[in-house]
């Protein structure tokens, strides 16, 4: 299992832009498909990006094009930056480590898209 930490939330105004990035400890970062996902509140947990440990991307169709996961396998990060902000983007983002049957969370990072 990986130990996952969000930073980089926050409050911005529709049209902004947010850097998130997720820190991994454990022997699992390398070789894991890391994802970033959101939880609004009242809904379901959703994917918003997954990157696999060769560079592969999948995005949700409602970020498409807004953001982008990328991670630094050295210093075992996964970052989402996200452009052109939402209201409907605002959510808990939590970052998620999938490898074999390991599948590890953080305990998420508050974005809030509001004048």
């Amino acid at each position: 299992q990986a130990q996952l930490l969000e930073s980089g939330g926050g409050l911005v105004q529709p049209g902004g832009s947010l850097n998130l990035s997720c820190a991994g400890s454990g022997n699992i970062f390398n070789l894991a498909t890391m994802g970033w996902y959101r939880q609004a509140s009242g809904k379901q947990r959703e994917l918003v990006a997954t990157m696999t440990s060769s560079g592969s991307t999948n995005y949700a169709d409602s970020v498409k094009g807004r953001f982008t996961i990328s991670r630094d396998n050295a210093k075992n990060t996964v970052y989402l930056r996200m452009n052109s902000l939402k209201p409907e983007d605002t959510a808990v983002y939590y970052c998620n480590a999938k490898r074999g049957p390991a599948n590890s969370w953080g305990r998420g990072t508050q974005v809030t898209v509001s004048s």
